[in-house]
């Protein structure tokens, strides 16, 4: 079997082994590849492995020896699915790999805002603290996460492992999912009352029509003055502008987030100049051992509908 990867540096930067894949047939390993490189590369290909290529009815028509893509992440927006089913290709996807690689960068970032580390350490390094009359000082306000509030904005495998972390710090947690199913120590509620009266709003949801720009003006200002929200799911679940807006004017306190709408952002992508927000390069995901699991689920993948089993099918 001929297998193309067109996209494979992110997944593996080098600090994993490919024998997973390599051992299943013949196999060519592009970093990235270009609109224009991948007709071209994929041509001879039985099974494609992308990541973030986007495969559209045009290219995949012109691609007839391809009778397998699995998507190297758990989204699969970049495939035309319509067009797969229309030609018999088969298309898998990986889930739950990352999970606790995300949830643990959700408080990462959380920490990151509540605690300001990175100001502070910057700051003794400046030579303030050796300059500093006192034992004791602070370059920003200071927040303790106990006793705060914790909304989620969907409830799959990342969320309720947000939820158990909240919990651990002490936090209520609130949780919105659209159909509600009773959790330990988790309230569910509407929408509104996640975003009305959470100290932390964290989305975890996935991004459709209904979900698009969810976070915008209108939901921005029935939120806590002193509330966060965290994106670590998709970047158009919120409105750009009307986020940055929001920070500027103090209507929120802080943002972070590893996701937005364009990735990499545009130089005049709002965010990038907003005060009290913190933005990470879309990497949540993307811990060794989760590459490793991801690399793995990947290859099983194949290897299931080579010996003509569906497994993780899209």
């Amino acid at each position: 079997m001929n297998i193309v990867i067109l996209d494979g540096y992110t997944l593996n930067p080098g600090d994993l082994d490919w024998t997973p894949l390599t051992k299943l047939g013949n196999v060519t390993i592009y970093d990235r590849s270009g609109e224009n490189q991948i007709v071209e590369r994929s041509k001879e290909a039985d099974a494609l492995l992308v990541n973030k290529v986007v495969l559209s009815e045009k290219i995949i028509s012109q691609l007839p020896n391809v009778k397998y893509i699995g998507v190297m992440a758990t989204g699969f927006n970049n495939i035309d699915i319509a067009a797969t089913r229309k030609l018999g290709i088969t298309v898998t996807n990986v889930k739950a790999y990352s999970s606790a690689s995300v949830a643990q960068h959700t408080f990462a970032m959380l920490l990151s805002l509540v605690n300001r580390i990175e100001t502070h350490s910057q700051s003794v390094f400046n030579g303030d603290w050796v300059n500093a009359p006192d034992f004791s000082y602070t370059k920003t306000p200071l927040t303790e996460l106990a006793g705060k509030t914790m909304g989620l904005v969907g409830f799959g495998d990342i969320g309720s492992q947000v939820a158990q972390i909240a919990l651990a710090f002490g936090m209520k947690v609130i949780a919105y999912r659209k159909h509600p199913a009773a959790v330990n120590g988790v309230e569910m509620t509407t929408l509104e009352n996640v975003f009305k009266n959470s100290d932390v709003v964290s989305l975890h949801c996935p991004l459709t029509d209904e979900t698009k720009e969810m976070v915008n003006a209108q939901r921005l200002a029935t939120m806590k003055p002193n509330a966060i929200i965290l994106n670590t799911g998709r970047g158009p679940l919120i409105q750009e502008t009307d986020l940055a807006d929001a920070l500027k004017k103090g209507i929120i306190a802080g943002a972070g987030l590893d996701v937005l709408s364009a990735e990499p952002p545009k130089p005049d992508n709002p965010l990038l100049s907003a005060p009290n927000c913190v933005i990470t390069p879309h990497v949540a995901w993307a811990t060794f051992e989760a590459r490793k699991r991801l690399l793995q689920i990947a290859a099983d993948n194949l290897d299931s509908f080579i010996r003509g089993d569906q497994k993780n099918v899209v």
